[in-house]
């Protein structure tokens, strides 16, 4: 999809100098570096909100991007889908929520874990 992208906005004060078009904006190309190994899913659920991924966003998600701590990622924990923040440390892995309100998923041996991606942006749409 290409979308006229009309110029850049200040977020401070207003600039009356802003007066000229960028070519148009393709989403695709901003957002895809990896099309063969890229995926959206939609986010059902508030445990991330404290990384601004709320109820309803799009994700983009690389599935060809190795996670390193600190990364968001998409993971499946015994069958079930997640979003969260990919921690390992001497202490494991664990799987961390953005909103105190959730816990932190710790992988227990036995436990199956499987990683489908990284994810690289999200879109979200303003009420």
């Amino acid at each position: 999809m290409k979308a006229k992208m009309s110029g850049t906005v200040v977020a401070g004060f207003p600039s009356p100098a802003e007066q000229y078009l960028e070519p148009p904006l393709d989403l695709n190309e901003l957002l895809v570096k990896r099309p063969a190994a890229t995926f959206f899913v939609r986010v059902s659920g508030d445990s991330m909100t404290g990384e601004g991924i709320h109820d309803g966003d799009i994700l983009v998600v690389d599935r060809s991007l190795r996670p390193a701590s600190g990364d968001v990622i998409i993971a499946s924990v015994d069958g079930e889908f997640t979003v969260k923040t990919y921690r390992r440390d001497r202490g494991g892995v664990r799987l961390e929520p953005a909103n105190p309100a959730f816990p932190v998923i710790r992988i227990k041996s036995g436990q199956e874990l499987d990683y489908f991606g990284k994810v690289t942006a999200c879109i979200h749409r303003f009420a």
